[in-house]
């Protein structure tokens, strides 16, 4: 199975810290070594990176564990292949529009006689059953809410039986954001912890390295991590229900 990683905050923050112990998952520290990317919200942005490479062995995972690009909203993904070839178009994030936003989404599992109608506006350029899936979530989204987007909670209501609908087909983790929050869906494996006021030192289970976050925020700071299985070895955290759908507004679960 693929790897998630998503990050929501109240505030714009970096990943590195994150993303420097998720990327040794890609071929390292795991078996997932059929492409990676990340995507970063900056306003009605999105700086998108995604190499087809092993992120162990990517010189772009180099230039992100490097480069602490802050965002309030970022999603990322280390894939290993069960449907698709090991093709740059097949790897996650896919970006769409809908509403005038940008949509982010990854997936992490495997669906099975998943192929539903497609009308055309959101179409899949991979041959992935996850781009598929994302495709229909947003033009059923659409079908739904017409041309005005909807509050996140109505959108939440929205996404279960979706999401619910999509996953009986198989293995659904995914994580979904339009840059205002970050909604989050497990299967079988999603974590996540909350990090806020007051900071403590959290040390890498996948590296030897260890960040004092009392040193690098401030007391107002609150940072949502969402992983498929825990980044760090000295923190407490809190795996979700499977079938359970969260939304992380602001650093916090809703």
């Amino acid at each position: 199975m693929c790897q998630l990683l998503g990050m929501n905050c109240n505030v714009p923050t970096d990943i590195v810290f994150s993303f420097t112990g998720f990327a040794l998952r890609g071929g390292r520290t795991d078996t997932h070594h059929d492409g990676w990317g990340i995507a970063f919200f900056e306003d009605a942005g999105v700086r998108l990176f995604v190499d087809h490479q092993a992120a162990v062995a990517s010189p772009i995972a180099e230039l992100i564990k490097n480069y602490p690009i802050k965002s309030k909203n970022v999603i990322a993904h280390i894939r290993k292949a069960t449907q698709g070839v090991v093709a740059l178009e097949n790897c996650h994030p896919f970006v769409r529009e809908l509403w005038g936003r940008y949509w982010v989404f990854a997936h992490n599992g495997d669906l099975k006689s998943f192929d539903p109608l497609l009308d055309g506006a959101f179409r899949p350029v991979g041959t992935t059953d996850s781009e598929r899936a994302f495709c229909w979530l947003l033009q059923e989204l659409r079908r739904r809410f017409g041309d005005t987007r909807p509050e996140l909670a109505e959108l939440r209501a929205a996404l279960q039986p979706l999401v619910a609908h999509i996953a009986s087909h198989g293995t659904f983790n995914l994580m979904l954001s339009d840059g205002s929050a970050l909604f989050a869906h497990c299967s079988t494996s999603l974590h996540y912890i909350v990090r806020q006021f007051p900071f403590l030192t959290a040390k890498l289970s996948d590296e030897d390295l260890s960040v004092d976050f009392s040193q690098v925020t401030t007391p107002n700071d609150r940072v949502a991590v969402i992983v498929t299985q825990p980044l760090t070895d000295n923190e407490t955290w809190t795996a979700f229900a499977p079938g359970e759908l969260k939304l992380f507004v602001d650093g916090e679960p809703q």
